[in-house]
């Protein structure tokens, strides 16, 4: 079938280059620059930028076509805000695919209202809640991270594996919170463990004292923080520091980053967490393709250089720059048979689909997407150290 596709993808490529040719193809970068995750969003920003520079460069993409990205702003939690600003690309600045959004919340809002109503392909590096593997996208939906489901499984497995077999769970109050503690209670407590209490909390209030009290009053050897770095998640690490109630976390995707240890240093030694990664070859030629323009390890970094980078392959495929037309080769370019591309190796991609072949993108994350449209699921595991991470190992 791939086969069938790709030469039908080679005949509407040859088609289609005469008025492709020199054109400036619009790309929205849909991510929360400001909000509960706006540490995080320039270096996931910038890996996506990087793959469309790269492509702009080659001048191997539909006849010698640029790529221009529009960045959006989602906010992470205020979905007409995130709608609106999608809205503002597709109709104002005419962008031809989306790159995000980030926070699930905001994603499934901006595909609902938005992309399917205009037709256009969404690929998000960092939504994971397991609830948008099921929502109508009319084929548009994709997802290099992987759902929550699956990091429900991997926190059960590290949790179980340090001894920790009884938790108290604090969520965030929206789509990506509950998802995952509703995975992850699922998991858990199917592998044998207890979760004493699983509530949530509002993001970006001023005093979590009453939640904490409650968390604490329920007990657990360890505090899971199902929330945002830049949000409620560190408010609830705080008060429960300050109050003694646990000293120790499990900290999911969503609390990674710099800003973490920042605020708390070795106050939340000996905590654990994961989130997704790899030590895949593409990992490292991403780090070196990157260079010090931007922290390439950071959180959905190379997810998002990768989504970029399956928009841009998929339209070559397809011989076009319309998400209707390109929207069915995204899964083909991403998985076998084919050459595989890694990082720094997109012209090369774009070269191989020209010419009718086949590309198995594996790009920084060691993207294979399943089911819906989503990433498989790689998972790095650390532990903080000295006040810093440690990577233990990948799962």
């Amino acid at each position: 079938m791939k086969n069938l596709l790709t030469a039908t993808a080679a005949t509407a490529l040859m088609a289609g280059a005469a008025f492709a040719q020199g054109d400036e193809i619009k790309i929205g970068v849909i991510l929360g620059f400001t909000g509960p995750l706006e540490s995080i969003t320039p270096d996931m920003a910038a890996g996506a930028e990087l793959a469309m520079a790269e492509v702009s460069e080659s001048g191997a993409l539909l006849g010698g076509s640029t790529v221009t990205p529009v960045r959006g702003d989602s906010t992470c939690i205020d979905a007409g805000a995130a709608t609106a600003a999608a809205e503002r690309l597709i109709t104002s600045d005419g962008v031809k695919a989306i790159m995000g959004a980030d926070c699930s919340g905001v994603t499934g809002a901006i595909l609902a209202n938005v992309a399917l109503a205009n037709g256009i392909v969404m690929i998000s590096p960092s939504a994971t809640s397991p609830g948008l593997s099921t929502a109508e996208d009319n084929g548009l939906f994709f997802r290099t991270a992987p759902s929550d489901a699956r990091q429900g499984v991997v926190m059960t497995e590290v949790l179980l594996e340090e001894g920790i077999d009884t938790v108290a769970v604090s969520y965030v109050n929206n789509d990506y919170g509950k998802g995952l503690a509703d995975a992850f209670q699922a998991a858990f407590e199917a592998a044998g463990g207890t979760v004493t209490i699983s509530a949530a909390h509002e993001d970006q209030k001023a005093d979590y004292s009453a939640e904490v009290g409650a968390l604490a009053a329920a007990g657990g050897d360890r505090l899971v923080v199902a929330g945002y770095v830049d949000g409620g998640g560190s408010g609830i690490v705080r008060a429960s520091i300050d109050s003694g109630a646990f000293d120790t976390f499990h900290f999911p995707d969503g609390m990674l980053g710099q800003a973490l240890v920042d605020n708390f240093g070795t106050e939340i030694d000996g905590s654990t967490g994961q989130n997704p990664g790899t030590d895949s070859p593409g990992a490292a030629l991403f780090k070196d393709l990157a260079g010090d323009s931007f922290d390439p390890t950071g959180p959905f970094a190379p997810e998002s250089y990768d989504a970029a980078a399956l928009i841009m392959l998929a339209m070559q495929a397809a011989g076009s720059a319309e998400s209707g037309d390109f929207k069915d080769h995204v899964m083909d370019v991403a998985n076998t048979p084919g050459e595989q591309i890694f990082p720094g190796e997109l012209a090369k991609g774009l070269e191989i689909l020209a010419n009718g072949g086949d590309v198995d993108y594996v790009g920084a994350s060691a993207v294979e997407l399943i089911g819906p449209g989503e990433s498989a699921g790689n998972y790095r595991q650390y532990v903080i150290e000295d006040g810093d991470y440690k990577t233990v190992k990948f799962r």
